[in-house]
Order: structure tokens, then sequence, then C-alpha cells
């Protein structure tokens, strides 16, 4: 068994212990918060300790971090205590480099709209901009500010609802809702990387079933110790309600060439297995679960 490396909380100086964990928890969405101090004047910071707690009511969390460094807070933790108000924007790779530059620690009162070449709209039920720029706009209500702690590193959990949202007509499809592709999110990892949430980096899972789905400990001993086939493929196999039957299965046998050939080619039943398995790993690849069950029923 592989030996894995232990760390505890403790164990590294804080900066190195804080990279390690943002490198292990990642992707991260991106809040890039739109704040007002008390006299009017806009900032702009993302940040990556971010998500949605729930629809309804529809509650965000984000967490401007105390700075591991010195222990000072960000203005928009300030903001946010002052207004009780915030915009989240999102973040797509059309604006990845601009929002990086926001996120400079410029003085209090520097406009990050000006400062990034962001655009500032108007909000229609909060004082702080919308950035015209991000495809989704949410403007929210500051419910509660948690302090997780009040060292260097400590969150400050400010939970937001939403009171209203804008998107972006550049991002939805014919029906009006959010394209995956088009709205090309990015998301935070640790160190300078981000990912790019579009493309070939997009994939899909379906969903199980409303009924149980069999589990490993069913599959058949010879499918679950499969040198070829991985682990996602055997949770796509696990995942099916029920197998098909033994006359769907022959019927297979002879419609698909490649499974029929390898069926009738005089090889060893070592060899045959392996390569039934080869042809269900590439039926799995292509989200066939069926004909690989059927592939794989053949032995």
């Amino acid at each position: 068994m592989k030996k894995f490396k232990t760390i505890g909380s403790k164990d590294l100086p804080l900066g190195e212990f804080h990279n390690a964990l943002l490198t292990a928890i990642a992707p991260r969405p991106i809040c890039f918060a739109s704040t007002m101090d008390k006299d009017g004047n806009p900032n702009l910071s993302p940040f990556s300790f971010f998500n949605i707690f729930g629809s309804n009511p529809t509650r965000f969390i984000f967490s401007p971090a105390r700075r591991v460094r010195d222990n000072t807070i960000k203005h928009t933790l300030e903001n946010a205590l002052a207004t009780k108000e915030v915009v989240i924007n999102v973040v797509n790779y059309a604006m990845v480099q601009q929002m990086s530059l926001a996120s400079c620690e410029y003085p209090k009162g520097v406009n990050e709209f000006e400062k990034a070449g962001f655009t500032a709209i108007a909000s229609e039920k909060v004082k702080p901009f919308r950035v015209l720029e991000s495809p989704v706009q949410f403007e929210c209500k500051v419910v509660d500010v948690i302090e997780t702690g009040k060292e260097g590193g400590a969150g400050n959990l400010i939970i937001a609802e939403m009171l209203v949202m804008h998107i972006s007509p550049d991002v939805l499809t014919a029906d009006g809702k959010i394209d995956q592709q088009k709205i090309d999110l990015v998301g935070r990892l640790g160190s300078d990387w981000y990912v790019r949430a579009s493309g070939n980096a997009l994939f899909e899972v379906a969903k199980p079933a409303k009924n149980l789905g069999i589990g490993f400990d069913n599959l058949p001993e010879a499918i679950r110790n499969s040198s070829i086939l991985t682990g996602n493929n055997l949770g796509m196999l696990a995942n099916v309600e029920t197998l098909p039957d033994a006359d769907s299965v022959a019927i297979f046998g002879h419609m698909n060439k490649e499974l029929f050939a390898i069926l009738n080619r005089d090889v060893s039943k070592p060899e045959k297995k392996e390569l039934l398995h080869h042809l269900a790993h590439r039926l799995l690849n292509e989200g066939k679960v069926q004909d690989a069950w059927k592939t794989l029923l053949s032995e």
C-alpha cells in the first residue's frame, strides 16, 4: 500500500500550510465581490473561499480571510460590516486577468473598477455596483458575519442572501437557461493556477437513478478485480439498477461485429477475457453502459 504524507495543522509554517490547503481544495469558484464603504467609495475584490449554501432562501458564503502574513483584515470585510450589502459577480475566462489585477492591495478608497478597467453599472436593490463584464451578478444583503478565529489565516464568513440575479443574454441557451459552455467560468487553484471550465475540461456524469444501483459489492468478482477496468468504469457499471437479460446479451453478441469477432477468436480464456474487458472499457468511456455490460456478460 502506498504511504501517504501526513501533516498536522501545526506541522508546517502557516504560509506553507495555507498554500497546501489551497492546492488540495480546488478548483474553487470565485466571488468577485463589489462593496461600498460608508462614504460611498466602491471596492472590488475576488475571493475563492466561496460557494452557495441553499436556494430557498438563496444564501452565499464567502470569506475575506485575515491575511496570513500580518493578520490584517480586508476592505471588503470592513464594508460588508458597515453597509450590509454586496454584489457577487461571477468570473469567466474573458475577465480573469482584469480580475487578478483587482486583487492588488490598493489603499483604502482606491476604485478597483477604474484600476482594473471594469465597467460599473448601477444595481437595482443595493448600493454597490455590478460588474458589466461579469456574465452573472447577484445583488445581496449581508445577513451575518461569522469570525472563525482571531489569528492570521482565520476566516470571516460573510453570509449573503440574494435579492436579485442578473444574467447576460450572451450566456443563455435558446430556452433561456445558462449554457455551461458559453458562460466559460474559471476556478481558483493553488499558487498562480486557475482552471477554465469549458471545452474539453467539461464532462457529464449521470446522476444515480431514483432506484438504487447494484453497487460495487454486487459486481462479479472477475469484473470488480479487473486490471483493465478503472474505478470510474466500475462506478458506471455499479450504478445500473438491473443487469441485461440473457437474450439481450446474446443478441448483442451477434449484432456487434467487434464483440462477435472476439467471441469467435481462437484464443485462450484469459486472452479472450482481456479482449472483452478492453472493449468494455472503450464502450464505458463512450458512455455506453448497457453495451459494456452485455460485452462483459458475454464472457
